[in-house]
């Protein structure tokens, strides 16, 4: 087994507060080093670094050169963070990216390309997988506990806040569309639960400000499961939740619906009633990613599995724009992703 090592840790944008998710991981592991924080906005650079001790910088291609980190973490905004990605690669750098990991098709193929001559790994946040209720119903359905699985049905509602929504959040080239956004986590639990390899997928999204959809809903094929993925910007505001998320899985003998806001896993088999599945501890997002960094093996959440969910979340932001057109989606023999 390889030895642990001390990584040195950078942030490349910071303008998500999903950079949480890594900056928290740091008070839990002795073997992580926040040497430096970039950001177009040095304010924003400076609260992020400023606890840790850590250098401040405008130019993330300035930190680059001067800290040569082993592991960046891009939580940026949406549309800068193709480029963020693919500079890191290329300074050698492993990327633990915030979703979406980019914003088109194009910036996705320059992604892969860069992490397969730097022969380094791109890891997306994608914190659904790790959830008690997710852990569960997939020890279920490796269990046979609902016999096939035929059917996933997920509801993805978000508060918009609209007032505390920064202006690059509300325009379509520095946001990049809700299906990229929101639908890649359940597109990633469709994948993950599935194991397939190909599909179709189309979206359809609302058309009332060229500029932010504020609903989409995408229906996937995935080998021989159907899932439906609703998402919205909708959730009212007196909600005690900030997105009531749920997951239907229908299997031949049994279903399993995740009640993720309330902490839920319940199911019904031919031999049982419904019941509420106990719930193993979660793990924190970014957890699993940065231990694997630091003992040289690979994330749960590797190069392949992030750059399928987000290649299939795009083409489905492209079926969107397109009227909804039918795409097809394989899973290429070296593992990713391409539109059929």
């Amino acid at each position: 087994m390889a030895d642990t090592k001390v990584l040195r840790l950078a942030v490349v944008g910071a303008a998500h507060p999903h950079v949480s998710y890594v900056l928290d991981e740091l008070a839990h592991r002795t073997d992580v080093d926040l040497v430096a924080v970039s950001d177009p906005d040095p304010e924003v650079a400076a609260k992020h670094a400023a606890p840790h001790g850590a250098a401040v910088y405008r130019d993330h291609r300035r930190l680059l050169a001067d800290h040569c980190p082993d592991v960046v973490a891009v939580a940026g905004i949406y549309g800068d963070r193709a480029a963020a990605v693919v500079d890191s690669l290329d300074a050698g750098a492993h990327v633990l990216a915030d979703k979406p990991l980019c914003t088109s098709a194009a910036e996705l193929a320059a992604v892969e390309a860069a992490a397969a001559r730097a022969s380094r790994t791109v890891s997306l946040l994608l914190e659904k997988r790790h959830y008690p209720e997710t852990l569960a119903a997939r020890t279920l359905l490796a269990d046979g506990a609902l016999g096939e699985l035929v059917q996933i049905a997920a509801t993805g509602p978000h508060k918009l806040n609209r007032p505390s929504r920064p202006p690059w959040f509300l325009r379509r080239a520095t946001y990049g569309g809700i299906i990229g956004d929101l639908a890649v986590h359940d597109i990633d639990l469709v994948l993950l639960l599935t194991g397939a390899r190909e599909g179709t997928v189309c979206a359809h999204t609302d058309r009332a400000d060229p500029e932010f959809a504020r609903y989409g809903a995408v229906l996937l094929t995935a080998g021989p499961v159907t899932a439906t993925v609703e998402v919205n910007w909708l959730t009212p505001a007196a909600s005690p939740w900030h997105g009531d998320y749920r997951m239907r899985l229908t299997g031949t003998r049994g279903t399993a619906e995740l009640f993720w806001a309330q902490g839920r896993l319940v199911a019904v088999t031919d031999e049982r009633p419904p019941y509420e599945v106990p719930l193993p501890r979660g793990r924190r997002p970014a957890a699993d990613a940065l231990a694997a960094f630091a003992k040289g093996r690979d994330p749960e959440i590797g190069t392949a599995a992030s750059l399928a969910a987000s290649r299939v979340a795009l083409l489905a932001q492209e079926s969107a724009d397109g009227g909804g057109t039918v795409r097809g989606w394989s899973v290429r023999p070296g593992g990713t992703p391409s539109a059929g």
